[in-house]
């Protein structure tokens, strides 16, 4: 996993091809760069959460992050007020992050837990 994510930095900062950075963020937006800093700290079953989370399934496809059809998009979620108070959401069908930009990477990993731990088996209209 851990190698899958750095390949997922590398493919994002040369060619775009693996992490799709979308609607306000670049492959060099301090959120994108910060979402792939947390990815590489996850355990194992921090990133089948994560993976559960964003695609609905708890393990890549064999290919890895590559493989991941539609590929993983990580867009700029709009909120009112401080984005610090808000979680992350997702659309797990098309493998879509909405992420908030936070204000630091230890922000993001904590919310992104509280999200992945609470969107576990549920389902919410976004």
């Amino acid at each position: 996993y851990q190698r899958r994510v750095r390949e997922a930095v590398v493919s994002t900062q040369s060619t775009g091809t693996t992490l799709q950075p979308d609607h306000g963020y670049t492959a060099s937006s301090p959120a994108v760069l910060h979402l792939v800093e947390v990815m590489v700290q996850f355990t194992g079953p921090q990133q089948r959460g994560f993976l559960k989370f964003v695609t609905g399934c708890p393990k890549l496809p064999v290919g890895g992050f590559k493989a991941l059809h539609p590929r993983l998009t990580v867009v700029k979620k709009s909120v009112d007020g401080p984005p610090d108070s808000y979680l992350p959401s997702v659309m797990t069908c098309v493998n879509y992050l909405k992420l908030p930009d936070y204000s630091s990477a230890q922000s993001l990993k904590e919310k992104l837990l509280i999200a992945v731990a609470e969107g576990q088996n549920s389902f919410h209209l976004s």
